[in-house]
């Protein structure tokens, strides 16, 4: 593959009808009115090292909120090619992370699939400002596909623990991180051994073999870790620890002993992946000479969201992708899934009728999602979400603003540097359904530009947990 070239993007409308409203954008981009059928007013903050002259129209607008925001905005951050960057020097984190949570929170509501948006101030709910300063976000996206997951054995996430931190261990400059990479690989290789027996047990009878030949894979690794350390191969750690790491989410995975609730009956019927699934998106890129493709790999957890994820993997399976161009990519997403004539959504052949899926939210704490109600509106204002936006490559649903309940086909991925929006405090966690993230190539995200196109996504694992596959009756 051909190495990265960053993209230097600039926001520009798209023609797609249904998309989500930028929180964030690299632009201040102009007010519309000609959404469908509503009226709107729309402000975007844009990053720069001027205060924008739109502050008259904006003023005239709403006066109250959108010029001091916008101030607010422009004097904490400053666009870069890839999302937003903290000006260190000026603020530390945690309050630029509060500044930018309330200018936002003030100035607009949940986001939108038209690109719209608009909330008054004075009924805006914005999130309790404890829970912006809870702690550092976790951001891979493998580690929050391992905290995801329905298991409670405190004797496995002991050992991913400091597994986890080796990351942080690398970021120390020089040979000098491998000091701190000992100190991780000899805290997992304990906890391992003092909890094997506890981690063995609570693998599910019918994983148990599976389990049991992936701890010693995973021993095995663990010693090559810690010759790697020895040797003081800086260089081989990380490849390492991503394999060590995902024995342990192999090992997680198996202890889950069939599906752990019940979907409402209203959607029983309705594709369901009931587990995990795994797929490969491969994006023809144009008009970059350094990527001609690339191909993501993406982890799609119907553990928290098994119908938002069975709709995608019956749509997958009806090749509805395949072909399609994307449709928005403008440095805070990149969005696909609106098909070509006037409907909005995935026209199901059975019915001829739009297939709608409803907002499928699980929360911290919770057995079973909640369906057709935000977080938000469930007076839920500090749960925190399973599947956060908190890694560049999250993937959920767009809808419609002002109608939970009408998600499609169309689909998105986020950009946003998550250091602006720790983990499950922002306004998008509890407002659209995330079922996966891009755990591969995620940073060629940013790379895609409008009209690239989606040559195939396909399933590479997990079609077995898709019950109710309706591309197998119709279509």
């Amino acid at each position: 593959m051909a190495a990265i070239v960053s993209c230097h993007y600039s926001s520009s409308l798209s023609t797609t009808s249904k998309l989500i409203n930028p929180q964030l954008s690299t632009n201040f981009v102009r007010f519309s009115n000609s959404q469908k059928n509503t009226s709107f007013h729309r402000f975007v903050t844009r990053c720069s090292s001027q205060i924008p002259r739109h502050h008259k129209q904006l003023s005239e607008t709403r006066p109250n909120t959108c010029v001091g925001t916008a101030a607010i905005a422009h004097f904490l951050y400053r666009t870069s090619n890839l999302g937003w960057r903290v000006r260190d020097r000026l603020f530390p984190l945690k309050e630029c992370a509060i500044s930018i949570a309330l200018a936002v929170g003030l100035i607009t509501g949940a986001p939108t699939l038209g690109w719209s948006s608009y909330a008054n101030a004075a009924t805006q709910a914005l999130p309790d400002l404890s829970v912006l300063i809870s702690g550092p976000p976790i951001k891979d996206p493998g580690a929050l596909l391992r905290y995801a997951l329905p298991v409670d054995n405190k004797a496995i996430r002991e050992v991913q623990k400091p597994l986890e931190d080796i990351t942080d261990s690398l970021k120390i400059a020089g040979v000098k991180a491998l000091d701190s990479v000992e100190r991780n690989v000899r805290q997992a290789s304990r906890a391992f051994k003092q909890g094997k027996s506890l981690i063995v047990s609570g693998l599910a009878e019918s994983k148990k073999d599976h389990g049991i030949e992936l701890l010693g894979k995973f021993e095995a690794g663990m010693d090559e870790l810690q010759q790697i350390v020895e040797d003081r191969k800086r260089d081989a750690v990380a490849s390492k620890q991503k394999e060590l790491l995902n024995y342990v989410g192999g090992v997680e995975e198996d202890m889950v002993d069939g599906f752990p609730y019940e979907v409402p009956e209203e959607y029983q019927n309705m594709p369901l992946l009931k587990g995990r699934a795994t797929v490969d998106m491969k994006v023809k890129v144009k008009d970059n000479p350094s990527l001609d493709e690339c191909v993501f790999r993406i982890v799609l957890d119907g553990y928290n969201a098994p119908v938002t994820a069975g709709n995608f993997v019956d749509l997958v399976e009806r090749h509805f992708y395949d072909g399609m161009e994307i449709q928005r990519a403008d440095g805070f997403v990149v969005q696909t899934g609106d098909p070509e004539g006037p409907a909005e959504g995935f026209i199901d052949p059975s019915t001829g009728k739009t297939r709608t899926i409803p907002l499928e939210i699980m929360a911290m704490g919770e057995k079973a999602p909640f369906y057709g109600a935000t977080l938000e509106e469930l007076g839920l204002y500090k749960a925190q979400t399973k599947l956060p936006f908190n890694a560049f490559g999250t993937m959920a649903m767009a809808r419609d603003e002002f109608d939970d309940n009408s998600a499609s086909s169309q689909v998105f991925w986020l950009l946003k540097e998550s250091e602006l929006t720790p983990s499950n405090a922002n306004i998008l966690d509890g407002r659209y359904s995330v079922f996966g993230y891009v755990t591969e190539n995620e940073d060629f995200l940013a790379d895609v530009k409008v009209g690239d196109v989606i040559e195939s996504i396909q399933v590479v694992s997990g079609l077995d947990n898709l019950v109710n596959p309706s591309y197998k009756i119709a279509g």
